[in-house]
């Protein structure tokens, strides 16, 4: 496998190193069971230091993508059943922006598994102050222009962030930041490219009187129109690869 490796010539040199290998296994060039040749080997081949290859593997193996064997060697895994949280945000590198369907669909499945219940009990738990900062957010996204679609984008995570903050669930906000990029990536591409923004502004100020509320049932409701709203819009420019024209994004 030495033949697939090229001196590396970057001054990041770690994460080049993540980034190749990362490449290899998700591409099936490296097969589940492969076994690694040494540190010192690698080192040599790729032109850096071992340290940084010692290093690079201890970053792969933490997303899954490999085991360190004492006395054995690197082992590569089978990512699907070893693979961690943070190696979806390889496989979106890996796609190179470009989303697989299977991974699309299994991650807006989790989305709205994950985000209805937090509707649902951020309306049951959230404090008087967890409410105003929900209506604070909002308040910013419909002062924020349409176009600015990297700023509209933040908040908007920032939004769902604090549903999950007020359902008093000590877990789900770490989940939300956990997904954080993966999560701006798909909602990113959905304000970039559609003319949605102030539909989906008007669906958080319809969450939030149902919050206020207390409206559990309410909430539900509204979080899985606009998840469903999303979804929609997003394989539709997905399927077309088209943009909506600056002008639309301006109407309304």
């Amino acid at each position: 496998m030495l033949d697939l490796l090229t001196p590396l010539k970057n001054s990041s040199l770690k994460e080049q190193f993540v980034q190749r290998f990362e490449e290899l296994i998700l591409s099936g060039k490296l097969t589940i069971g492969q076994k690694l040749p040494s540190e010192r080997e690698l080192a040599k081949k790729l032109g850096v230091s071992r340290p940084v290859v010692h290093e690079g593997m201890v970053e792969l193996a933490s997303r899954g993508l490999v085991t360190l064997k004492p006395r054995v060697g690197t082992i590569i895994n089978d990512f699907r059943t070893q693979g961690s949280i943070s190696l979806l945000i390889s496989l979106l590198n890996y796609h190179k922006g470009e989303l697989d369907p299977k991974l699309l669909q299994s991650i807006l499945q989790l989305r709205m598994f994950m985000e209805i219940e937090f509707a649902r009990l951020a309306a049951i738990n959230r404090t008087k102050e967890q409410l105003e900062i929900l209506q604070k957010i909002n308040k910013e996204e419909f002062l924020t222009r349409e176009t600015d679609y990297e700023k509209i984008t933040e908040l908007d995570f920032e939004y769902h962030l604090h549903i999950a903050i007020a359902t008093d669930n000590m877990v789900y906000p770490l989940l939300m930041n956990s997904f954080k990029p993966v999560y701006t990536n798909l909602s990113g591409l959905f304000f970039k490219h559609t003319s949605e923004a102030r539909k989906v502004h008007q669906f958080h100020r319809e969450l939030n009187v149902a919050i206020e509320k207390k409206n559990a049932t309410a909430a539900k409701a509204i979080m899985k129109s606009m998840l469903t709203h999303g979804e929609f819009h997003l394989r539709k420019y997905i399927n077309t690869g088209k943009d909506v024209p600056a002008k639309r994004r301006n109407e309304k």
